[in-house]
């Protein structure tokens, strides 16, 4: 039954090869006008997930949707698709090979050109327009391949690890681009093992482990899922004997230390204060990285 949520949605899909399941019941949603970030491991099922969204494999069973209907080839005219491998063509011009590949989408000659030319100056790419794809560095391979995927102003944007081989100056143009076209409504779906740009730019996560989804949901609120044990006590004076008693310690700084509880947060903070004097109790936000690999290797275990 299709879904009334508009976006894209992807319902109990499957898909293995030579009878290994690859992606085992996946479901996900990336909604219009926010970036839905999919994680996991090396070889969970990301980039097989991205592939039967974009037709490039058909799925053993499940399906997809956008705007609430089955996936057409005609809806797919509308996404913008950066893969994890570069596939440009090398021996053309870089500006003849991105105009092209506008025209392919639906835009005209001059609205792809102007486009296009537009996008190359932002990406500092304009002096080297006129240059086959196959004389750019690797950086500026991935810009010209991100140029491709946005240039003809896609509703949905998919993603596969943008930030592969961009320094940090590149990093943040791409950002503020994907950014705007989050602002504009666009439907995201971004695939990065570069988990602080995942936490910096998405709204929404989805973590696939051995070809299953093992969490979902909103960052804020799966940060605070993860955060109900991890604390920071700093005390007045020297850190009291016996603070192993309610805290499993990870780090400690002079009179500051960090770690996980052991009891409940009641009992653990009154016990912690009966060892001495308390100056600050406050719970510690998991990066997403520290959330990434606690449920990875608990999933393995």
């Amino acid at each position: 039954m299709p879904s009334e949520n508009l976006g894209l949605e992807v319902l109990g899909l499957c898909k293995a090869y030579e009878g290994i399941q690859a992606v085992d019941d996946v479901t996900l949603r990336a909604r219009p006008g926010a970036i839905l970030g999919l994680l996991g491991p090396n070889g969970a099922g990301k980039t097989t997930t991205i592939r039967v969204i974009m037709g490039i494999l058909g799925a053993d069973s499940g399906e997809v949707l956008y705007q609430g209907a089955s996936l057409t080839p005609e809806d797919r005219r509308k996404f913008g698709y950066l893969p994890e491998e570069r596939g440009l063509y090398q021996k053309p011009k870089l500006v003849e090979t991105l105009v092209y590949l506008a025209e392919l989408k639906g835009l005209s000659r001059a609205a792809a050109t102007t486009a296009v030319g537009e996008h190359l100056e932002r990406l500092g790419l304009a002096d080297r327009a006129r240059e086959p794809v196959s004389a750019l560095s690797k950086g500026n391979q991935q810009k010209a391949q991100f140029i491709a995927a946005v240039v003809s102003d896609p509703d949905v944007i998919i993603l596969d690890e943008p930030f592969t081989g961009l320094d940090p100056v590149n990093q943040q143009i791409l950002k503020e681009i994907i950014e705007e076209q989050r602002a504009r409504g666009k439907v995201i779906l971004l695939s990065s093992h570069q988990l602080e740009q995942v936490e910096r730019l998405c709204d929404e996560i989805c973590l696939i482990n051995a070809g299953q989804v093992v969490l979902e949901g909103s960052l804020d609120e799966v940060k605070r899922r993860y955060s109900t044990q991890r604390v920071d006590v700093t005390f007045r004076g020297e850190v009291p004997g016996g603070i192993d008693r309610w805290l499993e310690i990870s780090g400690q700084n002079d009179n500051k230390v960090t770690g996980h509880l052991k009891g409940g947060m009641a009992e653990s903070l009154q016990g912690l204060v009966a060892l001495g004097q308390v100056e600050e109790f406050k719970l510690r936000e998991p990066s997403l990285e520290e959330i990434f690999v606690a449920v990875v290797q608990g999933e393995q275990e």
